[in-house]
């Protein structure tokens, strides 16, 4: 099944095929840098895919060829981030993306390309895998920008690079080459530019022929011991819900009968 549909920003589009739904920034003449209308746009987007019962795995990108994502807008600092209290209102709304990613239970794959950096990183952080090409960019320029960054965003960053390499880039603001961010586990898969879109849609794929209760157990289990805590997610509860699941009998019978399994989800 195929389809797609329209965000509350038009600088969000998003289709869904064979499991896979496509979540593209579309901001191409600022790099798709991120305004506040898109970051209010994410929460209820990522709600909504965790619904449909035809996604089993996001892929958040860049639209076309452009870069995964600037960052923030710049061009709104000096009007809804004029003083503290529109500051503290638009982290909020940073905040609530990057949660909102970090929080669907299901697989999300950030295909990166050309610039990650600052509420761009953000985002690819709040993934829980990360593809990228051989030129991306990443950095989080908050230093030099003279802003703070949300301190819950924070335990995202430091939950995929440790403290020590986030307090280098925080201190920093310096940008670094997809190759050392391979080295930090930003990336965990770092490809020719040429092979980026393939490789990822093949990963992807990967992901949807698997069982959706056991990726969606792990997936809490996981950031759980990260300290990535999902509200009211029972991780133990997940588990034992595939014990209990169809997939869990069909896995059994195709693995007894040397064949590809079908999971349903059920």
């Amino acid at each position: 099944m195929t389809y797609s549909f329209s965000p509350t920003t038009p600088k969000l589009a998003v289709s869904v095929s064979n499991g896979i739904a496509t979540l593209a920034i579309d901001n191409v003449p600022k790099h798709n840098a991120v305004d506040l209308e898109m970051w209010k746009a994410f929460p209820s987007l990522m709600e909504a895919l965790d619904g449909d019962p035809e996604v089993r795995v996001v892929i958040l990108r860049g639209a076309d060829q452009a870069s995964f994502a600037s960052g923030a807008d710049i061009a709104e600092f000096a009007t809804v981030r004029a003083n503290a209290e529109g500051g503290r209102l638009y982290e909020a709304a940073n905040e609530a993306a990057f949660w909102a990613v970090a929080h669907c239970s299901k697989p999300v794959i950030a295909m990166i390309r050309g610039f990650c950096l600052g509420g761009g990183f953000g985002l690819a952080l709040s993934c829980d895998l990360r593809v990228a090409s051989e030129s991306a960019i990443f950095g989080i320029p908050a230093a030099r920008l003279g802003v703070g960054y949300p301190p819950g965003a924070m335990n995202l960053v430091t939950a995929a690079v440790g403290a020590p390499a986030a307090k280098d880039l925080f201190f920093t603001a310096r940008r670094i080459g997809a190759q050392e961010a391979q080295r930090l586990g930003v990336v965990q898969r770092l490809v020719p530019d040429s092979e980026l879109e393939q490789v990822t849609q093949a990963l992807a794929e990967s992901i949807v022929e698997n069982a959706p209760l056991t990726i969606r157990a792990a997936k809490a289990a996981i950031d759980h011991a990260v300290g990535v805590v999902h509200p009211d997610v029972d991780a133990v509860a997940l588990a034992d819900q595939c014990f209990d699941s169809a997939d869990a009998v069909e896995g059994r019978e195709a693995f007894l009968q040397k064949r590809k399994p079908a999971f349903t989800g059920r």
